[in-house]
């Protein structure tokens, strides 16, 4: 076992002294988790760095996640840690790719999923997290179309809780259609009794064979409240970490070793520290970007 606490120990002091906060998702790796002084979901974090002194936020995720926390705190300097990190599902659709769509559908309201780049927010008329899909749809007025983006297995779920016919874009997450049925079949086999927990994203086979679908935000609240001891986490891996810690006397099981996303393990502590050293890395956004993108993540807050 690797002993990563100098390399944490640093990055806070060095935190501390340029007055910077470090933030760091659910999929990130273990020691990344553990050096940052909040861990969760990327609309979480930006919230809570956002309300913070702080004058920089370093980011431990992937791009669109830092690119929101700009959105949310254009006073302050957003610095994503490794610049290589993206997601792959974001960057399915381009904002050219929204206009088009909403020439071929006028008058349709376009609910674009937060796992989006700012250019795409910008074009969009309300964002939603995986947690609140299904409300932001079902409060959209029946006789509208919604044009949903860009995951369609959030949108299929969407679909099934709402009625709602949706016009949906072929993005995925490849880290989460890693994960089979199959692979809940087997695990299942192995910790009879364990509650499954499936993240939306999941293909449409594994979400129906969930006891609960849940964001990782839901997955940390469920498993700390439920009186079961066992539970299939059928998302990204590194979520395990925090449920682990977090929940000592319980356990947890990944369906698949397939389900790591590479991009999240991009960030090391040696490319966190450096980053802030060299306040490197920063994310701008133009202002008329920025400005139209907060217009649709507050559209979406009366429903979270």
């Amino acid at each position: 076992m690797v002993d990563y606490r100098s390399l944490q120990a640093e990055l806070r002091a060095l935190a501390r002294e340029k007055n910077a906060i470090i933030i760091a998702h659910n999929y990130q790796r273990p020691e990344v988790q553990d050096a940052a002084d909040f861990t969760g979901d990327s609309l979480e974090l930006s919230r809570t760095a956002a309300g913070t002194g702080a004058g920089i936020i370093l980011f431990c995720g992937v791009h669109f996640m830092a690119e929101t926390a700009h959105i949310l705190s254009p006073g302050k300097k957003v610095l994503i840690a490794e610049e290589r990190a993206g997601c792959p599902m974001a960057e399915m659709i381009t904002a050219e790719d929204v206009r088009t769509l909403k020439a071929a559908h006028p008058g349709a309201l376009v609910v674009a999923y937060v796992n989006t780049s700012a250019a795409v927010k910008a074009e969009t008329d309300i964002c939603c997290t995986s947690a609140n899909a299904a409300t932001v749809v079902a409060n959209i007025p029946a006789d509208r179309e919604v044009i949903f983006i860009p995951d369609r297995n959030l949108a299929l779920y969407v679909e099934k809780k709402t009625g709602r016919r949706l016009i949906k874009w072929e993005g995925f997450c490849p880290t989460h259609e890693y994960i089979t049925a199959a692979d809940i079949l087997r695990t299942s086999e192995e910790h009879p009794g364990a509650v499954v927990l499936a993240h939306p994203e999941c293909l449409p086979e594994v979400q129906d064979m969930a006891d609960s679908l849940e964001s990782t935000s839901g997955m940390i609240r469920y498993a700390s409240a439920s009186p079961a001891r066992e539970f299939i986490i059928a998302t990204e891996m590194g979520l395990n970490h925090r449920l682990q810690k977090e929940n000592p006397g319980k356990h947890f099981y990944s369906p698949t070793k397939k389900a790591i996303c590479p991009n999240m393990k991009m960030t090391t502590l040696p490319k966190a520290i450096q980053t802030l050293r060299e306040e490197r890395y920063e994310i701008r956004l133009p202002e008329e970007v920025r400005i139209k993108a907060l217009a649709a993540v507050e559209a979406m807050v009366r429903y979270t």
